[in-house]
């Protein structure tokens, strides 16, 4: 079975996703070390074994750095505030989405200004 023919839920090694994602394998060794809820299984020799939870948050993490303009700290604190046990309200969610919402637009507005 091919690479390109994987079943969605199957484990990735970190050269599938690395390949999959376009960021190299030492970035996502990296990130590993900087954000506590990326835990891929690791097996005999270090090799890694990312599960469709981990490739999901592989996703959030490069999409927040390299597309939405987050810092790695700024990372953190958005995955910290998403942890399973801290209360969260319908309330809350849409307070985040409209701050969020704002923010794009100002990055947006930024460009524009940057580019005249």
């Amino acid at each position: 079975m091919a690479d390109s023919e994987k079943s969605e839920s199957a484990f990735r090694t970190i050269g599938e996703l690395s390949a999959e994602l376009g960021v190299p394998q030492h970035i996502l060794r990296y990130w590993e070390t900087r954000f506590p809820q990326l835990r891929p299984l690791t097996r005999a020799g270090n090799r890694r074994y990312y599960r469709l939870e981990d490739v999901g948050l592989v996703r959030r993490i490069d999409a927040a750095l390299n597309r939405d303009g987050y810092t790695i700290k700024g990372v953190q604190r958005l995955l910290a505030g998403e942890r399973p046990n801290a209360p969260a309200t319908g309330a809350t969610h849409a307070a985040g989405r409209s701050v969020l919402a704002d923010l794009r637009q100002i990055r947006t507005n930024l460009a524009a200004a940057l580019a005249d």
